[in-house]
């Protein structure tokens, strides 16, 4: 850099020294722009602590107080103007039911106790009368807590509202056996939920009714959305058992009645319009029934494993036609009662077939070809005896003599069968000796054939009681476990015939054995294995025809017993106790045949039968006609076989 450019960024420097030393400020300027400065500072304070409080009322509009650092100055606001503005924001015209007092509203009738909350204005507690849980305690179906019951709202500004987070006004009508849940809606709108219980009955009438909603809701509602769900609670004795007759049921408007949810978590989206969902225990029911019909519908069933006083929780998201332009009114029915079918059946009396409910599916009868047995045999006894006596043990033992009486000629006839292959042991013999070859098979058994044919005995005939009597035990395995009128009916060491007798019990998890069989052993189904052991013993000997049996068949026979052991043993006892009865029937009616008649008389009967002449019916010519093909075949391959061999050796 040379000299004169230094001189001259001197000069530049003294230039502006000077012009700012002649330009500066005087006192009063400087104040003035001090006063200035400080006022900003003071006005972006002040902006700051006013963001900082309305962010306090804002988060403290959804608390139950402001929180702490809020100025008493805003307490008054909190509660009054910015609490209303940031309710009106989220609950539309429903703002003014957020907050209330929780009141209970009884209803009462001879047959349950219901409780209706003004929280959600929703049933809160039934209690069905005249029943007791198994602990004996007052049979409560669900109390706080355990069921929800919310409908839907959508504001004219898209703010979702849910009734059961609103307080409703209790409105009592003149009768004492309606209550009206009131909920004020804007300005003259109201939503209003009609309970009514009628004397001496188990259904409670519930309306939602609505009016002056016309711009207070969204103006494109044309339907109600519904949700409803109830926690199962552990009623009986023997959990396994009676989780597994709980499920959830329903039924299609215009079909059938199905049901899920007993053995596993499931959920199931149905598109059919349904006519009523009920959360069925083992003997109790709560279902929801629509006037009209419940659309697009989710059920979900989930098993509770954690806590022993519920068994499984089921829940319905359904939605009804609903409009807004004028009044509207939608009708329900809420079922709290017994699972009995005798009144069940009540439901659909004087009803055509196409509007009726069919809520006696709720009892569990098994199979479509098995159900008419318990509905036309089994339930009515039960109903004609008990009207007469009330000891259950003795209503069992006739049904079960009603039942032996009905297979009696079936029985004799298969017994006689018996008896005439008995007589007819040392011909058979006979045959055994004129044919020893195992290749004779055919030959032996055709000649056993055609000397009980000629003789007339039939080997098909002895089975068929047995066949006409299984529908009658499947149909008592469904029956027994779920019937009301066993429930809690003792007898001899039984304290209720619905469900296991144990005699032994123990808390220790045996693998493989506690989950065939518990934790115990019943009484009666020890007794009835024993006593069905020694009736195939006597079976056996006696009707010792003399044929070949298959291979390890004896063996089966006795693990049949065995086998109903462990199907039994956490069944009911009333189950076991009719298997018993009837094993000891059908041994006492065998001994009697047995000594009744004269095998002598009888041999000497089929001896003549020989000598009259045969007619094959056509079935029994078409079944010759096969054997004989059969045989002719047989002996073509053992020919054939013959050639082979010969050739080979050769």
């Amino acid at each position: 850099m040379d000299k004169n450019t230094v001189i001259g960024f001197v000069l530049i420097g003294l230039v502006l020294i000077g012009f700012s030393w002649l330009n500066r400020p005087s006192e009063e300027q400087m104040e003035a722009r001090r006063r200035y400065q400080d006022s900003i500072a003071s006005v972006m304070q002040e902006m700051q602590k006013t963001a900082a409080e309305q962010a306090a009322v804002r988060e403290a509009s959804f608390t139950e107080a402001p929180p702490e650092g809020v100025p008493d100055s805003l307490r008054q606001v909190f509660s009054d103007s910015l609490l209303q503005v940031q309710l009106r924001n989220n609950y539309g015209a429903f703002a003014q039911a957020v907050s209330g007092t929780d009141e209970v509203i009884t209803l009462e009738n001879d047959n349950m106790e219901v409780r209706i909350s003004s929280k959600g204005g929703q049933v809160c507690y039934v209690r069905v009368k005249d029943y007791v849980t198994y602990g004996k305690e007052p049979l409560v179906l669900f109390d706080r807590g355990d069921s929800r019951f919310n409908a839907t709202f959508v504001t004219a500004t898209n703010r979702v509202v849910n009734t059961s987070d609103l307080y409703f006004t209790p409105v009592r009508d003149a009768s004492q056996n309606t209550v009206v849940m009131r909920l004020a809606v804007g300005e003259g709108g109201v939503v209003d939920f009609v309970y009514t219980l009628n004397p001496d009955d188990y259904m409670l009438n519930f309306t939602i009714r609505t009016s002056g909603l016309n711009g207070l809701l969204a103006p494109s509602t044309n339907a109600l959305d519904i949700q409803w769900s109830q926690k199962m609670r552990t009623l009986e004795k023997g959990r396994k058992l009676e989780n597994q007759y709980t499920g959830l049921y329903y039924k299609f408007f215009t079909g059938d009645v199905e049901h899920f949810g007993e053995a596993k978590d499931e959920d199931k989206q149905l598109s059919n319009r349904l006519k009523w969902i009920g959360y069925k225990n083992k003997y109790f029911t709560s279902a929801l029934i629509a006037d009209g019909v419940f659309a697009a519908t989710t059920l979900t069933a989930r098993q509770e494993l954690s806590d022993a006083k519920y068994l499984k929780e089921f829940k319905t998201a359904t939605a009804v036609e609903f409009g807004i332009a004028g009044d509207e009114s939608i009708g329900f029915r809420y079922f709290f009662g017994p699972n009995k079918y005798s009144l069940l059946r009540l439901y659909d009396r004087d009803i055509s077939s196409e509007q009726q409910l069919d809520l006696d599916n709720l009892v569990p009868m098994g199979y479509q070809w098995v159900r008419p047995i318990n509905k036309f045999f089994i339930l009515p006894i039960f109903d004609f005896l008990g009207k007469f006596m009330t000891n259950y043990g003795l209503i069992i033992f006739l049904l079960t003599l009603a039942v032996k009486l009905v297979l009696f000629p079936l029985t004799y006839k298969s017994y006689m069968s018996q008896a005439r292959m008995r007589v007819l042991r040392p011909q058979v013999e006979a045959l055994k000796l004129k044919f020893p070859k195992k290749e004779q098979a055919m030959e032996l058994q055709q000649a056993t054939m055609a000397l009980y044919s000629s003789a007339g005995a039939s080997p098909l005939t002895g089975c068929l009681p047995m066949l006409l009597q299984m529908p009658f035990l499947i149909a008592l395995y469904w029956l027994f476990p779920t019937s009301m009128e066993l429930r809690q009916q003792g007898f001899l060491w039984a304290e209720d015939l619905s469900t296991y007798d144990a005699v032994i019990s123990w808390n220790m998890n045996i693998p493989l054995i506690s989950s065939f069989i518990g934790n115990h052993i019943s009484l009666f189904c020890l007794l009835m294995t024993a006593v069905n052991l020694v009736q195939t013993k006597v079976t056996m000997n006696m009707n010792n025809t003399g044929q070949q049996q298959m291979p390890g068949m004896n063996m089966m026979m006795y693990l049949m017993p065995l086998m109903f052991f462990f199907i039994f043993n956490q069944s009911s006892a009333g189950l076991s106790y009719y298997f018993l009865v009837s094993t000891l029937i059908t041994i006492a009616q065998t001994m009697a045949f047995r000594f009744g008649i004269n095998e002598e008389k009888l041999l000497a009967k089929l001896e003549a039968n020989k000598k009259k002449p045969k007619k094959k019916s056509g079935f029994m010519q078409r079944l010759a006609e096969a054997q004989r093909v059969q045989q002719e075949q047989l002996r073509k391959q053992q020919k054939e076989r013959d050639k082979r061999q010969t050739s080979g050796k050769r």
